[in-house]
């Protein structure tokens, strides 16, 4: 069974409270932090998140899945670290090169946090073959990062299979995979099919009727 990440990032100010609340009686396993800086995506949602994160911390113990869609990498990891984060995501686009990745990936770790690396849907998934033994989480954008309520790119499939084939092949069995952007009723059995076992799922459930009904379909089809 997955685990479902539910994304905050259209929540609105005035209902975060109740909601939040809502999702954790829904039993959501993750509330998904989506940190832009305006920069690295067109977006910036970094003060409503910062807000959004303190609340959480008051209010709930499920835990924090952090996705940073920002170019200062090591600015903004600081500033999510204060909120205890279960999963802090960085994306391999951000980093400069080889070492600073390394640098960035240990001193996550070393806050005891487990690291995720998240590619675009135009980055080929061998790029991060090399460190998938130092980290815990692939995120599979589906969609272009920056924006919710976006439609799934059907070719991202594709690349989530071909990572899951990898990860069994070479028996790297700690990375979880985890696809975020456009996930659906309709879609998320393909993606889970395909070798997900964690799912980014915002709109989808945000915007149901019924959110507990809606995560375990999510979970179970």
């Amino acid at each position: 069974m997955v685990e479902i990440s539910t994304s905050i990032l259209n929540v609105k100010k005035e209902d975060a409270i109740k909601i939040f609340y809502n999702l954790e009686t829904a039993k959501t396993d993750y509330f998904h932090i989506d940190v832009m800086d305006g920069k690295f995506v067109e977006d910036d949602t970094d003060e409503k998140m910062n807000e959004y994160c303190e609340y959480l911390k008051n209010i709930t113990n499920v835990p924090l899945d952090v996705h940073l869609m920002v170019e200062d990498v090591k600015k903004y990891i600081g500033k999510y670290l204060v909120f205890e984060p279960n999963i802090i995501t960085i994306h391999l686009e951000a980093v400069k090169d080889k070492q600073e990745l390394i640098n960035t990936i240990k001193y996550i770790k070393e806050n005891n946090c487990k690291v995720g690396i998240s590619v675009k849907p135009e980055t080929p998934i061998e790029d991060i073959y090399e460190i998938l033994p130092y980290i815990h989480v692939v995120l599979i954008m589906t969609v272009e990062p920056g924006k919710g309520g976006q439609k799934l790119i059907t070719q991202t499939i594709e690349k989530i299979k071909e990572l899951r084939r990898y990860l069994d092949d070479n028996k790297l069995d700690n990375v979880d995979i985890e696809a975020d952007g456009g996930i659906n009723l309709d879609n998320i059995e393909e993606i889970k099919k395909a070798g997900c076992n964690m799912i980014v799922a915002g709109t989808s459930i945000i915007k149901s009727e019924n959110y507990e009904e809606t995560i375990e379909k999510m979970k179970k089809l």
